[in-house]
């Protein structure tokens, strides 16, 4: 099938309306907004859950239940694996020089590696946390754990 060959399904390409210009095609003066007004001005929008000034239904609802995730603190992910992958590296593998090998994002989270893949290279790893395989899959390869 070429793009030539493609037929139109009758009323699948209704052409833009053509506003406000002149009477005579039914879409002058106002432009279909009606007469003053909010809805009239350009930039208008109404919050999600607006129910014309009426109080809306999720303000209505009773709060029920109760979520941690206020309190939730997020990692920045690494895997044994990806450190595995890293170039040879001049020092200790630290949030700087997963930064440059596009592993992390440099953001406020503390790091965090977790122990999937195979390490067969000694590094001495700085992050924050690290999980138990992860902590001797490293030490295993000959490698260090400073956490904090």
């Amino acid at each position: 099938m070429k793009l030539d060959e493609i037929i139109d399904s009758r009323g699948g390409n209704r052409p833009k309306r053509r506003l406000g210009k002149g009477e005579g095609n039914g879409h002058g003066k106002t432009c279909g907004r009606g007469h003053k007004g909010s809805k009239s001005r350009a930039g208008y929008s109404v919050p999600p859950g607006f129910e014309g000034g009426q109080m809306p239904l999720y303000r209505k609802l009773p709060q029920r239940g109760f979520s941690n995730f206020r309190f939730h603190k997020g990692y920045a992910i690494v895997n044994v694996g990806d450190l595995a992958r890293l170039g040879e590296a001049e020092g200790p593998v630290d949030r700087a020089v997963l930064v440059r090998a596009g592993l992390v994002r440099e953001d406020d989270h503390p790091l965090k590696v977790l122990g999937d893949g195979e390490l067969t290279r000694a590094l001495e790893v700085h992050a924050a946390r690290f999980s138990a395989s992860a902590r001797s899959k490293i030490e295993a390869a000959g490698g260090k754990v400073v956490e904090g």
